[in-house]
């Protein structure tokens, strides 16, 4: 691996400790070097605290040593007066001579200018070191700057025979097809997107909480689709708790302060006015756990960009049919007994 690449795969290792807590900004890893060694590190945190680079500056004990180093940052540093100052400013201001860059900024406030910015003041700029790791790191940045809306990721478990409900219930218990190890992994991955999505029928089966109770993180806001005022307003989804964006066609309620009624034509693409009003509302990222309907509706559209998928050990002969997905499997793995697939969706 080459310097270049050495330091910033240290960035993109950095930034990932923002997973989950830096929306709507992107995740970002900055180290400074000096002579072969890293004498300051420091990535993103939250949106409103300090960017990685500040954070990597205030990090170096000898700031004499900035005006001989190299400060390496996984995205285009800042131009704009955001919640915090431009970072631009700050490394031209502490003289730093070089500036290692992983991918363009694709915010049309960015967009370029943070590069433009340091090169008039003179400073040596290398951009595009490791890409494509970059862009990859920030998928759901991208996603919601490039395409205008939210990345999309479908999730559902299924029996071994291919079913993700039996055809009777036990209404008092839900119907556990994975292990509790899978369920704290759907936890995990609810703290690290933006938003949980589920359809009328999943939010009246379950009445679920949509939280992250088995793990440590910020719940994510919550997305039910109720067209005609079908879901009881005791449900646990309406509980005020968490932002919930509510999907109608026909509705008499107003909104209150975490609870947000969106009307959309259910007799058009329910999908793309869906993403189209998340996006906004500034949803970078989305779970769309609902029912086979809900899930279907996103893939019959080809809107989606991973779906994960558990197979569990159990049969229930007949039931609820799994959504139909037509793609090569991209990885697969095991959570105990448990198969997890994972597609991803390049169109």
């Amino acid at each position: 691996m080459k310097k270049d690449e050495k330091y910033l795969a240290r960035c993109i290792q950095l930034a990932q400790n923002g997973l989950g807590t830096t929306y709507p900004n992107p995740m970002v890893g900055s180290v400074i070097v000096y002579e072969d060694q890293i004498i300051g590190e420091g990535w993103h945190k939250k949106a409103g605290e300090p960017h990685a680079e500040v954070n990597a500056v205030n990090s170096v004990k000898d700031k004499s040593l900035l005006q001989k180093a190299t400060i390496y940052v996984s995205l285009e540093p800042c131009s704009h007066f955001g919640k915090t100052p431009p970072c631009c400013d700050l490394i031209i201001r502490n003289q730093i001579p070089n500036v290692v860059i992983g991918t363009v900024d694709p915010n049309e406030q960015v967009a370029g200018r943070g590069i433009k910015k340091l090169i008039e003041a003179g400073i040596n700029v290398t951009v595009g070191v490791l890409e494509n790791e970059c862009n990859a790191l920030n998928k759901r940045f991208f996603t919601f700057h490039q395409k205008k809306r939210p990345y999309i990721i479908l999730k559902w478990a299924q029996s071994q025979d291919g079913f993700i409900a039996p055809s009777e219930r036990d209404e008092q218990k839900p119907v556990w097809i994975t292990n509790q190890y899978s369920r704290q992994l759907v936890h995990k991955w609810r703290s690290e997107e933006q938003a949980i999505l589920v359809g009328t029928q999943t939010a009246i089966d379950d009445n679920p909480k949509l939280d992250v109770r088995d793990w440590i993180g910020k719940n994510p806001v919550r997305i039910v689709l109720d067209k005609n005022n079908r879901i009881s307003k005791d449900n646990n989804l309406f509980d005020n708790q968490v932002k919930t964006i509510v999907f109608y066609q026909v509705n008499t309620h107003a909104n209150q302060e975490n609870l947000i009624f969106e009307r959309i034509d259910f007799e058009q693409n329910i999908a793309f006015q869906i993403l189209e009003i998340l996006y906004k509302h500034q949803i970078q990222s989305i779970i769309i756990e609902g029912g086979r309907q809900t899930l279907q509706t996103f893939i019959d559209a080809n809107l989606w960009d991973e779906a994960r998928i558990f197979k569990g050990k159990t049969i229930f002969k007949n039931g609820t049919k799994a959504p139909t997905i037509t793609l090569k499997t991209n990885q697969k793995q095991f959570v105990l007994e448990d198969e997890l697939i994972i597609f991803k969706n390049h169109d």
